[in-house]
């Protein structure tokens, strides 16, 4: 009787799917970009090959594929300098929605060894500079008008009293009304879109 020696998943080729939403009307720029990344991926060791499929219809959905020697020729991939400039071009172009990684290339011709997929929560929070700008925007304005009306009816009072009732008063009114009402006017802006496409 032959045994088969146990094959560590690490040491398989490795497939890599990614699906990503942009809007139709950009279907230029997400060609040019997928084939930009696509061929950057060729140059690096233990690249075996991609694809990509382009969306039906009114589709949103781009579908890609790169296969790798193993797992550790994909996370140097990952890793790269080269791939983390690619993904920050795409910043409001295209939004991941799912990303599978398996061995071999299952569905098609083999078993699979092993099997993760990864779907994000939801969509990437904004660049804290603009997440700061946002709640400056509101907080100052806010903040002057507690200082010209607050300011003068606790004048008399001790500071760490006068703190807490502006505190008590902004926090409420920043959190519940401004805050959300700033963010939705924002939202392009926040989300990396142009003016035009908000």
């Amino acid at each position: 009787m032959t045994t088969t020696p146990a094959v560590d998943a690490r040491e398989l080729p490795v497939t890599v799917s990614f699906t990503r939403r942009a809007d139709p009307a950009h279907t230029r720029e997400m060609t040019a970009w997928i084939r930009a990344g696509l061929t950057m991926a060729e140059s690096f060791p233990g690249f075996l090959g991609a694809g990509w499929v382009r969306p039906r219809g009114g589709s949103d959905e781009w579908h890609m594929l790169c296969r790798f020697t193993d797992q550790a020729a994909l996370e140097a991939w990952e890793a790269s300098a080269e791939r983390a400039w690619w993904l920050r071009s795409a910043e409001g172009l295209a939004e991941v929605t799912r990303t599978e990684r398996r061995t071999g290339i299952e569905g098609w011709f083999d078993e699979p060894a092993a099997t993760e997929v990864v779907s994000p929560a939801g969509p990437a929070a904004p660049p804290r500079w603009k997440q700061a700008t946002t709640i400056w925007l509101v907080f100052y304005p806010l903040n002057l008008l507690a200082t010209v009306t607050l300011g003068v009816w606790l004048d008399g009072l001790p500071v760490a009293l006068r703190v807490a009732v502006v505190t008590l008063t902004l926090t409420p009114l920043m959190t519940y009304l401004l805050l959300p009402w700033i963010t939705r006017r924002l939202q392009w802006w926040l989300a990396g879109r142009s003016w035009r496409d908000r």
